[in-house]
């Protein structure tokens, strides 16, 4: 196997990449458990310069970063580029706040002194997708290295590039050599690499079926994993919502990273006051998107990241125009190079339709209507899914019970889903398990030791 460069905007294979051979994993494996037992002995003030001039370098080559980003996996080149900003927002982020959120925590017990005190554990194996090939890492990357611990990338095998552009980030912001180390492995050799003793802990961002691996992994060799998997976010319009705010943010909830996101809104659950009026604006501005060569900036969305991802998406279309759905728009590949998929509307589908539960993974959305409230919560919550949802609603009684009763790992009331640092990010259900971001993700790979003084 070897990793590749695939540009989805045309075709065609740019660069290979050999995978390491087992002496090189080996090698590699020992120098990043022997630089933890070091790097866990730095203080929090030399990680966090480590981290602040790797935000430099996201935010000073930004151009060039977005530029490697959009070849490999065909977001715009203008959502590259803010991906990398987000990178380096998350960088200073965890900098800034995790010797705070570290800090012994003082409990009030019968001992004359008690605590808890947070700990390294050790090398940290990341398992991460194409979609935000440089965001995903960073959330894993800057608390785990502002807790002490280090980390090993196994990135997806259509961002080689992306990967090792990681790699250098990491090294030259300061950091010692095998405190971020990429790994080019195939997916058939992770299992044995989580039962090394040397691996501390895992954390996968993916599919259902990689989370289910991972998690069997981990399990058997008795070690802490963090799934983040896929999603079919509920995207809830009631009667009162400003429609033309909701219209408009739907828009970009579904089409955002040309609809490749596992947090995007799928599922359009609108109350049937407003559903055709919805629908007919919707639809409309579907239609009207600019699709074409991410580099070009009219483009609003570019290319599906390969072609085997873009014959899936017209697959699920095709099995529900079959069995009665309505196709607006799109549900056909574009002529020419590339693999582009014009934005398509399904209306008309049921809760028994298999394209009601699966995730679509492109920019295709589903619009269902639904008589009130009560049924647009049994909808939405009749996935396996759990990751994020978004309600539209300026009743305070309808923004309750919506926060209260919907099965999610977030609630964003009048706004699309969004992932930022301060904010634990992770989902329930087949969504996976744990959390990132935030001072609860920055906790996940630590020893919470309890501490006794008589």
């Amino acid at each position: 196997m070897s990793y590749a460069t695939i540009n989805p905007a045309t075709g065609q294979t740019e660069k290979t990449f050999p995978a390491h051979t087992p002496a090189e994993v080996e090698e590699l494996l020992a120098q990043a458990f022997d630089t933890f037992l070091e790097y866990r002995t730095t203080s929090y003030a030399e990680r966090a310069r480590h981290l602040i001039n790797a935000a430099d370098l996201f935010e000073g080559e930004a151009p060039d970063i977005a530029r490697i980003v959009t070849t490999e996996m065909g977001k715009t080149f203008a959502a590259a580029r803010a991906e990398a900003s987000k990178c380096a927002l998350g960088l200073r982020w965890f900098a800034e706040h995790s010797e705070a959120l570290l800090a012994d925590q003082p409990i009030s017990t019968g001992a004359s002194r008690s605590y808890v005190r947070y700990q390294p554990i050790g090398p940290v194996l990341a398992i991460m997708p194409w979609n935000f090939p440089l965001w995903q890492v960073v959330r894993f990357a800057a608390p785990a290295l502002m807790v002490g611990n280090v980390g090993l990338l196994k990135h997806a095998s259509n961002v080689p590039q992306t990967a090792l552009l990681l790699e250098d980030i990491f090294r030259r912001a300061g950091l010692p050599a095998g405190a971020f180390t990429n790994l080019f492995i195939e997916s058939k050799d992770i299992a044995a690499l989580i039962e090394d003793p040397r691996i501390a802990a895992v954390t996968l961002t993916g599919s259902e079926k990689a989370g289910m691996s991972v998690a069997a992994s981990a399990g058997h060799a008795l070690k802490k994993s963090v799934l983040e998997l896929g999603g079919s976010d509920p995207f809830i319009v009631l009667a009162s919502a400003d429609l033309d705010d909701a219209v408009r943010t739907a828009v970009t909830a579904r089409v955002q990273n040309n609809g490749q996101s596992c947090i995007a809104a799928k599922r359009f659950i609108v109350v049937e006051p407003v559903a055709d009026e919805f629908l007919r604006r919707f639809t409309g501005a579907m239609d009207a998107l600019v699709v074409g060569d991410p580099f070009d900036p009219a483009t609003q969305v570019g290319p599906i990241v390969s072609e085997a991802q873009r014959a899936e998406l017209l697959g699920q279309i095709e099995e529900a125009r079959s069995q009665g759905a309505v196709v607006h728009g799109g549900g056909e590949p574009l002529e020419g190079p590339g693999w582009y998929l014009k934005p398509t509307v399904l209306s008309g589908v049921t809760p028994d339709m298999p394209v009601a539960q699966e995730e679509l993974f492109g920019p295709v959305a589903i619009v269902e209507r639904v008589p009130d409230l009560d049924a647009a919560l049994k909808v939405a919550n009749s996935t396996s899914f759990g990751l994020g949802s978004s309600v539209w609603t300026n009743d305070e009684e309808e923004q309750r019970r919506c926060i209260d009763e919907l099965e999610a790992g977030a609630v964003f009331v009048n706004a699309m889903v969004v992932s930022t640092p301060e904010l634990p990010f992770g989902g329930i259900k087949r969504s996976g398990f744990g959390r990132e971001l935030s001072e609860l993700g920055l906790k996940e790979f630590t020893n919470a030791k309890t501490v006794w003084i008589t």
